[in-house]
């Protein structure tokens, strides 16, 4: 008997199993992977609350893929909405700077089922590991890895949808430095907010806009920006700029590095007790990005101070910044695509249930297997 990996992986070709219907199985940390047989196991190459994913190769294509498993997929329906709302804008993106969705494995059944496989482009690594790594990043490093990340940007803000969650591990990288935006189960449209507490869910704290922190119910574009500003900074320095530890520590922490706003700049705050608040704070005066990041070039860091501006209607939008001089032999205009359309969010609008969100997933496998 075969003594199992490290990562306590069984995953050899004498233990799987190839079922009758097409399908084969591997067992990867405990969990047992069920996929159409084109799909040849690689390795493990995440893993997290939201299931187990791995690195496999089609073999129809001699192409490499990941597959996300998602076990027990609809225990809760709102994060089970928030899949099938990924896998949606998935498939709607076809852009070089967003994460591809090139297959969703077809359940056994329309309802009943409990698992989700869902299979994307294979990227190498993440923006995060790269910034806590040992390797050296020159500022032409930076500048491509920034512009494709507006790049992809660009074309969903185009299409309607804001990301609502930048940071740097959904920003996926290969060897070439090419950049994917990935996970887009917090994205919407610009007044789609009914389902959920928004404070609580919209995007990861350090990465936070001030109006999400502030206010939370109205958004715009701008939250993005906010996002993509901590990302470039974070890569600037080796760390997260405003690493707070709740939303009240945030706030400092951001006015300490960008100073007092001002009564115009508290102007798009809706909610009296925050703006007490921000007041009742230590006047403290805007640091200068070249105090934090002295070895970063100044055109950089001009632009990262049109990125991160306390009020959100100062702030740059995506086709500002990729027309900025940061990004001067990279921007052209006429390879910076936008959607011909705008993504339709009318099918957000629904209560879920267990078997509608099981069906809804059921008929979008349909196009990657129809029957």
């Amino acid at each position: 008997m075969r003594a199992q990996s490290k990562s306590g992986s069984r995953n050899t070709e004498a233990n799987k199993n190839k079922a009758s219907t097409g399908r084969v199985s591997f067992e990867v940390s405990g969990t047992t992977f069920t996929v159409d047989d084109c799909y040849s196991y690689i390795k493990q190459i995440g893993h997290g609350a939201y299931g187990v994913v791995v690195s496999a190769l089609n073999k129809k294509l001699n192409t490499k893929v990941a597959i996300k498993k998602v076990p027990k997929a609809f225990e809760d329906l709102i994060d089970a909405k928030r899949i099938l709302r990924e896998i949606r804008l998935l498939s709607f993106f076809d852009h070089e700077n967003i994460i591809a969705l090139v297959d969703l494995q077809r359940p056994p059944a329309r309802t009943g089922f409990e698992d989700i496989y869902i299979i994307t482009d294979l990227m190498e690594t993440d923006l995060h590991r790269v910034i806590y790594s040992r390797q050296d990043l020159s500022d032409e490093h930076i500048q491509y890895f920034i512009y494709q990340m507006m790049r992809g940007l660009l074309f969903m803000h185009s299409a309607d949808v804001i990301h609502r969650d930048l940071k740097p591990s959904n920003l996926l990288l290969n060897k070439n430095c090419d950049l994917k935006i990935c996970d887009l189960g917090l994205a919407r449209g610009f007044d789609n907010s009914k389902d959920e507490n928004l404070t609580e869910y919209v995007v990861t704290r350090w990465y936070r806009a001030p109006e999400v922190i502030l206010n939370a119910s109205h958004y715009t574009k701008a939250l993005d920006i906010w996002g993509a500003g901590c990302v470039f900074a974070e890569v600037l320095g080796r760390s997260p700029l405003f690493p707070g530890e709740d939303y009240l520590d945030q706030v400092q922490r951001i006015i300490a590095v960008l100073g007092m706003p001002s009564q115009e700049d508290m102007s798009f705050i809706g909610n009296e007790s925050a703006k007490r608040y921000i007041k009742s704070l230590p006047k403290r005066q805007r640091v200068p990005w070249s105090t934090l990041y002295p070895k970063a070039n100044p055109v950089a860091l001009d632009l990262l101070n049109k990125m991160l501006v306390f009020n959100p209607n100062k702030r740059f939008t995506v086709e500002e910044c990729l027309a900025h001089p940061y990004f001067e032999g990279l921007h052209n205009p006429d390879e910076e695509p936008v959607s011909s359309v705008k993504f339709d969010w009318s099918f957000d609008d629904f209560t879920p249930t267990k078997p509608l969100l099981q069906s809804m997933i059921y008929d979008d496998s349909l196009k990657y297997h129809p029957l």
